[in-house]
């Protein structure tokens, strides 16, 4: 399975633009150098990663939850992905995962148990071995 977007940018980095489009055709948006590094409208990589990350955590989590025997009535997940300038320029040096489920039957232990093994085996958080992820579970 290969899953692709694509984006286009025109122009020098500070007065230039560009857009970036889901190849399954759900999102296509603007981005440009305020609405990255300021509070521009559009959209940036980092926020596209949040939502990467956010719609993947919250599925692993429902199957791993699934798996054990609970069936989640929601999952809720939000995903902070920091960008920060370093001597080196810019990086992603940490991001958090912010979650609530309703699951009837678990305790919080076990909830915050699975949470773990979600936030470590799911695929884009695998993929973003070299960032720090951390995770605030709140069973609801």
């Amino acid at each position: 399975m290969v899953r692709t977007s694509k984006a286009e940018w025109k122009g020098t980095l500070k007065d230039g633009g560009g857009s970036v489009a889901l190849g399954s055709g759900a999102y296509e948006g603007q981005y440009s150098f305020a609405s990255r590094f300021e509070s521009g409208t559009g959209t940036n990589p980092e926020e596209l990663i949040a939502a990467a990350h956010a719609g993947c955590f919250s599925m692993a989590f429902s199957l791993i939850l699934g798996t054990a025997g609970f069936t989640p009535t929601r999952i809720a997940t939000q995903a902070k992905v920091h960008l920060e300038k370093t001597a080196d320029g810019f990086s992603i040096p940490r991001i958090e995962l912010i979650t609530e489920g309703e699951v009837p039957g678990i305790d919080e232990a076990t909830f915050r148990q699975h949470a773990e093994t979600a936030k470590t085996n799911c695929p884009v958080s695998k993929a973003l071995k070299s960032v720090e992820i951390t995770l605030d579970a709140k069973l609801v």
